[in-house]
């Protein structure tokens, strides 16, 4: 991914001019995190400093009330607070192209059923709904999976396997609640939100699996099987498709992974991408994954689905999810979500029954296939006309996990490569926020995650090429003024002025 020797920068003036500029560039080449100016901004944010090594220390930049620490910010929340130190408005946010925030693009998109434009209110709607959600929904759910994964199986899902919750996190926040003091098992990279999840819920002790690139981020179920063996791991945690590599686990290794859940360990799949699943043939157009399939008897595996509306029917804003699982455990999540959130929208539940019918969930997962399987292949054609070729393409997802390390430094690391972009109004997320690291004790340059960042190809497509002509731009300006101009200069806050000064409010 190194700029090509044609494409550097022509170096004027005479040799020894040309040999300071060589020395310059060479001092860019940054070792440790307190070298970089973007890691110590990072590092100051409230929240993303090193957690102290004493339970009982107080860090006084943190606990600015009494007994309150801060759980430092997912990373499209940080992002979005650089974006504002850099102009980024909401209300003029079509000037930027956001490539950051995970989620699909809402409008209408060729042969997919229409966007609901209006919800219905009856007045029952009113009123609360119940904490496990509206019963005709659990069973539209439950029908949809049954229907879609398990056609023929003598075990079905009824409504009393699913929880209706009012978002993803909300689904997670509400399982962390009810797991006990046990060994939890999380892979690196993956979502943002599973880092917070697990310092704030201490009852969970995390125990990380790196994930190598030289097998596609493949999780081992032969080494798994060891860990659960030699270090008793009592729950497994990961993304499936897997957010930000855009793989997915599927097939043997899916079955495997899910008999783990009749052998005593509960198995937790973040399912939220099942049906971006990008095939190589034109008869596999339509089919989707989830760990469903391979379920034996839905009350007896330990095997737990989270999914909604957020991503394969591109409604977000309608924070309509569901958890489905064992129905003991969904009586659990019942009681937990009664003091954590209190349930989902009763309006959206209702509105979101003919949304599962089956046949036009058939309509809606191709024509999604189809058009996000044209904005990958797009994207990844740009990509590589700028030489920045994707070490591992995604077959799932709408994420790019992009190597940078073979870019000239400073712009080898995700977070400075992020701060050059806001400078072209461009957002992306810098790989460091998907390894998952509690303590967030680890030299930020040590990261596996370090040299990556994640491009979302979920905007449309004018967006996605608005924020590719920034990348564009960068990499010019690397070729014709060479490293000088990067890793420096960069806004701290919404309230710096033009003299630098950071006025504190």
């Amino acid at each position: 991914m190194s700029l090509p020797p044609s494409r550097q920068a022509s170096r004027p003036g005479t040799p020894s001019q040309r040999f300071k500029d060589v020395v310059l560039d060479a001092m860019k080449h940054y070792k440790h995190e307190t070298e970089s100016e973007a890691h110590q901004i990072f590092r100051q944010s409230a929240g993303h400093a090193i957690k102290a090594s004493l339970p009982q220390t107080i860090n006084p930049d943190e606990e600015t009330v009494p007994g309150i620490e801060h759980p430092g910010s997912t990373g499209v929340i940080y992002c979005s607070d650089r974006a504002m130190a850099n102009g980024f408005t909401y209300a003029a946010s079509h000037e930027w192209a956001n490539l950051g925030q995970g989620a699909p693009e809402v409008g209408e998109i060729p042969n997919a059923p229409p966007r609901p434009t209006s919800i219905p209110m009856p007045v029952d709607s009113l009123e609360y709904a119940p904490t496990t959600g509206v019963k005709d929904l659990r069973e539209a759910v439950a029908n949809l999976y049954n229907h879609t994964y398990r056609q023929g199986k003598e075990s079905q899902y009824t409504f009393e396997n699913v929880c209706i919750v009012p978002g993803g996190r909300a689904g997670l926040s509400r399982l962390a609640a009810v797991i006990g003091d046990v060994y939890t098992s999380y892979q690196v990279p993956d979502y943002t939100a599973y880092d917070q999840i697990l310092s704030s819920f201490k009852r969970l002790v995390p125990v990380p699996t790196a994930l190598d690139p030289k097998t596609k981020y493949r999780l081992d179920i032969h080494q798994t099987k060891r860990d659960i063996q030699t270090q008793g791991l009592a729950v497994i945690l990961a993304s499936n498709p897997r957010n930000p590599t855009g793989q997915v686990i599927k097939g043997n290794d899916l079955k495997e992974l899910v008999k783990l859940g009749r052998e005593g360990t509960t198995v937790i799949l973040d399912e939220f991408y099942s049906w971006y699943i990008y095939p190589d043939h034109e008869k596999d157009f339509g089919t989707s994954i989830s760990s469903a399939e391979y379920v034996e008897d839905v009350n007896q595996d330990s095997v737990v689905i989270i999914d909604g509306l957020t991503k394969n029917w591109r409604l977000p804003g309608w924070r309509v999810c569901w958890v489905i699982g064992p129905k003991n455990l969904i009586t659990a999540l019942s009681q937990s979500g009664s003091f954590l959130d209190g349930g989902a929208n009763h309006p959206m539940q209702l509105a979101a029954i003919p949304l599962l019918e089956p046949s036009r969930v058939a309509i809606e997962k191709e024509a999604l296939q189809r058009h996000f399987k044209a904005k990958r292949d797009h994207v990844l054609k740009r990509l590589h006309e700028m030489h920045l070729d994707v070490d591992i393409p995604p077959t799932s997802t709408f994420y790019i996990w992009l190597n940078l390390e073979r870019l000239p430094a400073p712009l080898n690391n995700g977070l400075t490569f992020f701060e050059e972009l806001l400078k072209e109004q461009t957002i992306v997320i810098p790989g460091i926020f998907f390894d998952i690291n509690p303590a967030h004790r680890r030299n930020l340059f040590n990261s596996p995650c370090h040299g990556f960042i994640r491009i979302s190809f979920g905007p449309p497509l004018e967006d996605l090429d608005k924020g590719l002509d920034a990348f564009a731009r960068v990499l010019k300006k690397a070729r014709k003024e060479g490293m000088r101009a990067f890793g420096h200069s960069y806004k701290k806050s919404v309230d710096e002025d033009a003299e630098g000064k950071i006025h504190v409010t």
